[in-house]
C-alpha cells in the first residue's frame, strides 16, 4: 500500500493544433451540448451490457447513472463547465433521475425480458404501504407450521416457564436482528435481492456469498418443512386412511411421508414453474387462513370459560391411552342387565371374556380414569404445567400426580396401545424446532421493490410485525398451560384426544377450523419458499461472485429462473426424504440463524467503523444491540445443535474461501474492507510506537523492475525470485519508473501498473506495485527508495538486477543510476540485493533436485547473508539445495579455529549448513591483474573525455552556426579553417570505436616486457583492488562453479565518484565466471539473532 509523492518538472506546451481549432470554433455560433455528445452517448449506449443483469447501484454513486441522457444543456448559461458535463452531471438532470427511479422485485412480479439481452419492460404496479407490503408477508411467514403442530408439545414437554424462556429467546433475537436489519435497509435504496443485497453490500462478496448461500439452503429446507407439515397434517388428521405403507410403527410413517411429500413436492414445482402470478394472488388466501385458525384458538380460551369442549382423555392407571381404537374408557359395559367387554378390553386381553381370558398385567391391576382434555382457564392445571417433563424416546406418558401399580413383568407389545415419545427430549432439541417459527421477519426487506418508501415501510412493518407475532406466541404459550391437560400437551399427534390436532380441540367451534387452516398455511408456505430461494440463488448467480454458480442466472424469456428451481427441487426433496418434521427443523435454524448472525455483525461493523456513507434514516440502533443479537445467534446455533453449528460454520467457511479464492473481484463499499483499512491505519500508527527488534526483522523489498517499450517487465524472473524470499511473509513493493511527465504519460502510468500487477499474478507475488513518473530514472529511482511504503511499513531492502549492457551502452546512464542507486541505499540504511544473470534464475515452477547454495562471507554486515540462504530453502523450489558457507582466512588467522567458531556461530543461530575456510595466501601482483587494471584505466580515461554534456554539445553547434551565418563566404572559409576559440574537438561514435581498435592492435603486438613502463604509472591503489577482485574470484569459481545460488558481499562504491567506472569493473571481474550470482549489501543493522 505505498503512498508516494513526488514533484516533477513539467513543462505546459501549448498545442497549436488545439489553438487553431478553438479558433475557428469561437467563430462559429455555439452549438448544443447535446448534439456535441451525441456520439459519445451512442457510443456508450453500443457498449451498455444489453442483459440488464448487473445492478446498476454498484458501478456508479447514482442511481441510474449510465440510462440514456437527455439533452439538457442548450445555450451559454453554464458554458463554464461545459467540458465536465458529460462526466458531472447537471443538479437538475441528476434530481430528475432520482425522481423517476423505479426498481423491480425478482419474483414478486413477472416481468418481459428476452433471454438474448433485450432490456427488462417493467410493469407499473401500485405501490405498497406498510400494511400491505411488509406488514402483512412477515406475519404470513413467520406463523406457521410450528404454531400449529408443534407449540402445544413444546409447552408439555418444556413447561410454561421452558417454553417461555425458549420463545423469549428466539422472538429478542429476531428483534434485535430487526433493529439491525433496519438499520442497514434505511442507509439507501435496496434493490432486488433483499437480505442477500443488504449483506453482501454491507459485509463484501465474501461474506454475502456465503451467507446468501446459507439464506438460500435455508429457504429450501424452509420449503421442506412447510410440506412435511402438510404431508403431515394430511396422514394424520385429514386422510388418515390414505396411507401406502399399513405397518403400524415409525419407519413406515416416514416412508408414507416421502412419499406423498415427493409428490407434494413435484405438484407445487409445477404451480410456480407455470407462473407465480398465481401463488401471489393466493398469498392473501393463506395468510386468511392463518388469520382464522390464531382467532378461532383465542375464540376458544374464552369458550372455556363458559363451556369447556367435551374431549376426555382416557388414563390406564397414570398411563395416556390412545383412543382412536375404542369410544368407552372402561373395562366392560353393562347392556340389558349383561355384563360384556368393551373394545379397550379386547386390546389387553386375549380369549373370550371371563373364559381363559389372558390379560395384559397392568391392565388388571390398574383401573381406568378419564378426564377432561381441556379444563379450562379457571382449573388451576397451570400450576402443573410450569414445569418441564423431559423423557427418552418410547417412554409412555403418564400423569405424575396419579397413582398407579407397576407391573412385574412389562408387557412390550401392549405398549402401542399407550401415547409415548416418539423422540428423545431435552431443552435444547425444542430451542432447534422452535426457532423456524420466528423466521421470515425478511419478507418485508425482500418486497422493497414494491414499496412506497421502503426506509420507512421495512422498519415499521417489520418490528410491527415481530412484536405481534411475539406476543401470540407468549400468550399462546401461557394459554395452553391454563387451559389443557399436561399429558394431553405433550400428546405430539394428538392420539389421546380422537387423533385430532390438540390445538385444534381448544379452538371455537370446530378442530376442524385449524385442520383446514393449518394445511393451506403450510400449502402456501411451502410455494412461497418454493417461489423465492430460486430467485435468491438466481440474483447470487447473476452477481457472478461464484464462478460455478452462474448457470443458475438464466432462465426462461420471462425471467424466471428454470434451472434455479429445478436446483431448488432437487435440494427440497433431500428434506422431504429425511421424513421427519423434528430433524428438518434444526437444519434450517441453523442456516437462517447464521444469516441473522451476519445481518447483525453489518450493522455493528458499519457503526463502529463510522464510514461517511453510514447515515441510516431509522436511528434506533446500537453497536451493543448488534453485538448482543450476533451472540444470541451464535448461542442458539449451537444450544439447538451443536453439530449442526458446525456443518454450517465449514459450510460458510467452504464457500467463503471459495469465492475468496476463484470469485470474481467486486468493490461494493463493504464494510469489511473499511474493516481493513481501520485495522491497518492501527497497525501502522502502532508499528511507529516502537523501533522494530532484530528478531522481528524480516525483508520488506522494495523490486526495482524495468519496463520494455511495450511497458512489459524485462526480467519477470526477479518477482519469481521475490516470491522465493518472502518465506519471511514481509512487505513487497514492485515498482517502475517512466521517463516524461505525468500529464503526458499519465495512461501510460496506468499501463505499466497494470502490466506489474498482470506479472505479479503469474508469478504469484503477492504485494503492491507502483509506477511513478519522473523527468529521468535517476530521480525515480531516488524517489521510490526514499517514499515507498507507509508508516512503519516500508521497505528495508531493495532488490534489482545487474545493468548487463553497462559496458556496451552508448552513454554512461546505467552505469551511473546503478552506482546511484548503492549509494542512496546505503545512505538510506537499507540493504541492496543485486541479481547477476536473473533471467537465469528458477521459476517458481520448477524444483531443484539436488545443488548447493554457496556463501561466500567476506565481511559481516549484519547476517543478512546468511538469512537469505534459510529463507530460499523455505520455498520449494530451493528446499534441496544445501546450504553452504565459506569464509576467507588471512595468513595471520587460525582458520581451524575460525571453523571451530563459525560452526558454533551457526549452530546457535539454528542454522543447518556446511562450513568451508579458504585461505588465501598472499602472493605478487599478476600480471593479468596489471592488464586488466591498465585495460580498466584506459577505458576510464576514454569516457571522461565523452563527457560533454548535452548542453554543451547543443551550444558548441549554435556557436558554429551563428559564425557560419553571420560571416561572408571568404571569412567563413577563413572561420572553418582556423578552429574559432571556445569551439572544442568533441568524441564522436566513430571516432571511440577507431581508437578502440587501435588499442586493440596494439595490445595484440605488445608483449609483457614492454608493458611495464605502462604499469609503473598505474593507480596502485586500483592495482590492489583488481588484485583482491581476481585473486576472489579465482577462489569462488574453483569451489562454487557448479553451485545453484552464489551469495557474495557487495562491496561499497568510492567516496571519490572518479572511480565509479572502476568500480563496475571491480564488481564484473569479481563475479566473472558464475552463474547465478546474488551481490549483498546489508542495511547497517542486526537481521539473526541467536536469542529466541
Amino acid at each position: 500500500m505505498p503512498t508516494n509523492f513526488t514533484v516533477v518538472p513539467v513543462e505546459d506546451v501549448e498545442d497549436s493544433s488545439s489553438s487553431s481549432n478553438g479558433a475557428t470554433a469561437g467563430a462559429n455560433k455555439p452549438a448544443s451540448l447535446g448534439r456535441i455528445f451525441a456520439n459519445a452517448e451512442d457510443a456508450n449506449r453500443s457498449q451498455e451490457s444489453p442483459s440488464g443483469d448487473e445492478n446498476h447501484g454498484e458501478s456508479s454513486p447514482f442511481i441510474n447513472s449510465d440510462s440514456d441522457r437527455e439533452p439538457y444543456y442548450e445555450g451559454k448559461n453554464m458554458a463554464l463547465f461545459e467540458e465536465e458535463i458529460d462526466s458531472t452531471p447537471m443538479v437538475a438532470s441528476l434530481l430528475n433521475k432520482l425522481a423517476n427511479y423505479t426498481n423491480l422485485t425478482q419474483g414478486v412480479r413477472e416481468h418481459e425480458e428476452a433471454e438474448d439481452g433485450v432490456r427488462r419492460v417493467a410493469v407499473t404496479v401500485p405501490q405498497m404501504g406498510t400494511f400491505i407490503g411488509v406488514y402483512l408477508p412477515c406475519m404470513q411467514n413467520i406463523l406457521g407450521v410450528i404454531l400449529f403442530l408443534r407449540l402445544t408439545w413444546i409447552v408439555g414437554t418444556a413447561g410454561i416457564l421452558g417454553s417461555f424462556a425458549i420463545v423469549s429467546m428466539c422472538c429478542i433475537c429476531t428483534l434485535l436482528t430487526a433493529i439491525s436489519m433496519s438499520a442497514i435497509a434505511t442507509n439507501g435504496v435496496v434493490p432486488a435481492g433483499g437480505s442477500y443485497y443488504m449483506i453482501s453490500r454491507s459485509l463484501g462478496p465474501e461474506f454475502g456469498g456465503a451467507v446468501g448461500l446459507c439464506l438460500y439452503l435455508g429457504t429450501t429446507f424452509a420449503g421442506s418443512l412447510y410440506i412435511l407439515g402438510t404431508i403431515e397434517i394430511l396422514l394424520t388428521y385429514i386422510v388418515p386412511t390414505g396411507i401406502v405403507f399399513k405397518e403400524n410403527n415409525s419407519e413406515a410413517m416416514h416412508n408414507n411421508m416421502r412419499v406423498y411429500g415427493t409428490c407434494c413436492l413435484v405438484l407445487m414445482a409445477l404451480v410456480v414453474f407455470v407462473g407465480v402470478k398465481y401463488v401471489n394472488k393466493l398469498a392473501l388466501v393463506f395468510l386468511s387462513c392463518v388469520v382464522l385458525s390464531i382467532m378461532a384458538t383465542y375464540a376458544g380460551v374464552i369458550n372455556t370459560l363458559i363451556k369447556p369442549p367435551e374431549f376426555n382423555v382416557c388414563l390406564l392407571g397414570n398411563r395416556t391411552l390412545r383412543n382412536e381404537n375404542f369410544e368407552i374408557c372402561a373395562k366392560t359395559d353393562t347392556i340389558k342387565n349383561n355384563t360384556i367387554p368393551t373394545e379397550l378390553w379386547s386390546l389387553f386381553c386375549s380369549g373370550q371374556y371371563s373364559h381363559n381370558e389372558t390379560c395384559d398385567e397392568y391392565f388388571t391391576l390398574n383401573n381406568l380414569t378419564e378426564i377432561k382434555a381441556i379444563p379450562g382457564l379457571q382449573s388451576g392445571v397451570i400450576k402443573d404445567n410450569l414445569w418441564g417433563d423431559y423423557g427418552p424416546a418410547g417412554t409412555v406418558i403418564e400423569k405424575k400426580k396419579q397413582s398407579s401399580v407397576a407391573a412385574q413383568v412389562p408387557s412390550e407389545e401392549k405398549n402401542m396401545n399407550y401415547v409415548f415419545n416418539d423422540i428423545t427430549t431435552y431443552f435444547t432439541l425444542l430451542v432447534g424446532i422452535y426457532f423456524p417459527s420466528v423466521t421470515g421477519i425478511m419478507a418485508g426487506s425482500n418486497r422493497s421493490g414494491d414499496l412506497r418508501d421502503a426506509q420507512r415501510s421495512i422498519p415499521v412493518g417489520t418490528i410491527l410485525a415481530i412484536l405481534t407475532t411475539s406476543f401470540i406466541y407468549i400468550s399462546f404459550v401461557v394459554l395452553f398451560g391454563a387451559c389443557i391437560e399436561g399429558v394431553v400437551l405433550r400428546d405430539k399427534f394428538g392420539y389421546s384426544v380422537k387423533k385430532n390436532p390438540v390445538i385444534g380441540i381448544l379452538a371455537w367451534p370446530s378442530p376442524w377450523v385449524i385442520v383446514i387452516g393449518s394445511f393451506f398455511s403450510c400449502c402456501g408456505a411451502g410455494l412461497q419458499s418454493l417461489t423465492g430461494a430460486p430467485r435468491l440463488l438466481q440474483a447470487i448467480a447473476r452477481d457472478g461472485i461464484i464462478p460455478f454458480l452462474q448457470v443458475f442466472g438464466h432462465g426462461k424469456a420471462n425471467g424466471e429462473p428454470t434451472w434455479a428451481l429445478l436446483l431448488t427441487v432437487g435440494i427440497c426433496e433431500i428434506g422431504i426424504l429425511i421424513a421427519s418434521l423434528d430433524d428438518v427443523a434444526p437444519i434450517l435454524s441453523m442456516f437462517f440463524l447464521m444469516c441473522y448472525l451476519f445481518v447483525n455483525l453489518a450493522c455493528a461493523v458499519q457503526t463502529l467503523l463510522r464510514t461517511p456513507n453510514w447515515r441510516p434514516r431509522f436511528k434506533f440502533y446500537h453497536w451493543t444491540l448488534s453485538f448482543l443479537g450476533m451472540s444470541l445467534c451464535l448461542s442458539l446455533m449451537f444450544v439447538s445443535s451443536w453439530y449442526y453449528a458446525l456443518v454450517a460454520v465449514v459450510i460458510a467457511g467452504c464457500i467463503y474461501k471459495y469465492i475468496e479464492y476463484r470469485g470474481a473481484v467486486k468493490e461494493w463499499g463493504d464494510g469489511i474492507r473499511g474493516l481493513s483499512l481501520n485495522a491497518a491505519r492501527y497497525a501502522l500508527i502502532r508499528l511507529e510506537e516502537a523501533p522494530l527488534h532484530t528478531k522481528n526483522w524480516r525483508p520488506q523489498v522494495l523490486v526495482l523492475c524495468k519496463l520494455e517499450s511495450d511497458l512489459q517487465v524485462k526480467h519477470p524472473r526477479l518477482l519469481s525470485f521475490t516470491t522465493q524470499l518472502k518465506a519471511g511473509k514481509g512487505l513487497t513493493i514492485v515498482c517502475s519508473v517512466l521517463e516524461g511527465t505525468y500529464m503526458t504519460r499519465g495512461n501510460d502510468a496506468k499501463a505499466a501498473e497494470q502490466s506489474l500487477k498482470s506479472a505479479m499474478a503469474a508469478e504469484r507475488t503477492k504485494g503492491f506495485s507502483h509506477v511513478v513518473v519522473s523527468s529521468n530514472l535517476r530521480d525515480g529511482f531516488s524517489i521510490l527508495i526514499q517514499s515507498a511504503g507507509l508508516g512503519g511499513m516500508k521497505h528495508n531492502a531493495v532488490l534489482m538486477a545487474w545493468p548487463a549492457g553497462w559496458k556496451q551502452a552508448q552513454d554512461s546512464s546505467a552505469r551511473r543510476n546503478f552506482i546511484e542507486t548503492v549509494r542512496e541505499t546505503t545512505a538510506a540504511h537499507q540493504a541492496l540485493l543485486v541479481a547477476k544473470n536473473i533471467d537465469r534464475f528458477p521459476s517458481n515452477q520448477e524444483r531443484l533436485k539436488e545443488g548447493t547454495i554457496d556463501v561466500w562471507w567476506i565481511v559481516h554486515d549484519g547476517g543478512l547473508l546468511m538469512l537469505l540462504p534459510f529463507l530460499l530453502s523455505q520455498h520449494k523450489v530451493w528446499r534441496k539445495c544445501q546450504m553452504r558457507i565459506f569464509t576467507v582466512a588471512q595468513m595471520d588467522d587460525n582458520s581451524i579455529q575460525m571453523k571451530k567458531d563459525l560452526q558454533m556461530f551457526l549452530y546457535h543461530l539454528r542454522l543447518d549448513a556446511k562450513v568451508e575456510v579458504v585461505e588465501m595466501h598472499d602472493s605478487d601482483i599478476s600480471a593479468f591483474t596489471y592488464e586488466k587494471t591498465l585495460m580498466m584505466e584506459q577505458r576510464s580515461q576514454m569516457l571522461k573525455q565523452m563527457q560533454l554534456s548535452r548542453t554543451e554539445r547543443e551550444r558548441e553547434a549554435q556557436l558554429i552556426h551563428d559564425r557560419n551565418t553571420a560571416s561572408h563566404s571568404s571569412a567563413n572559409d577563413k572561420a572553418v579553417s582556423a578552429a574559432p576559440d571556445g569551439v572544442h574537438m568533441t568524441w564522436t561514435k566513430e571516432k571511440l570505436i577507431n581508437e578502440r581498435n587501435k588499442q586493440r592492435e596494439g595490445m595484440g603486438v605488445k608483449d609483457m616486457f614492454n608493458m611495464k613502463p605502462e604499469w609503473e604509472n598505474l593507480n596502485q591503489s586500483n592495482v590492489r583492488r583488481m588484485h583482491t577482485a581476481v585473486k576472489l574470484n579465482e577462489v569462488v569459481v574453483k569451489n562454487s562453479h557448479s553451485s545453484q545460488l552464489v551469495l557474495l558481499n557487495m562491496p561499497g562504491p568510492p567516496k571519490n565518484k572518479q572511480g565509479d567506472e572502476n568500480y563496475m569493473e571491480f564488481l564484473e571481474v569479481l563475479m566473472e565466471g558464475l552463474d547465478r550470482v546474488l551481490l549483498v549489501r546489508g542495511g547497517g543493522r542486526e537481521v539473526i539473532t541467536i536469542y529466541s
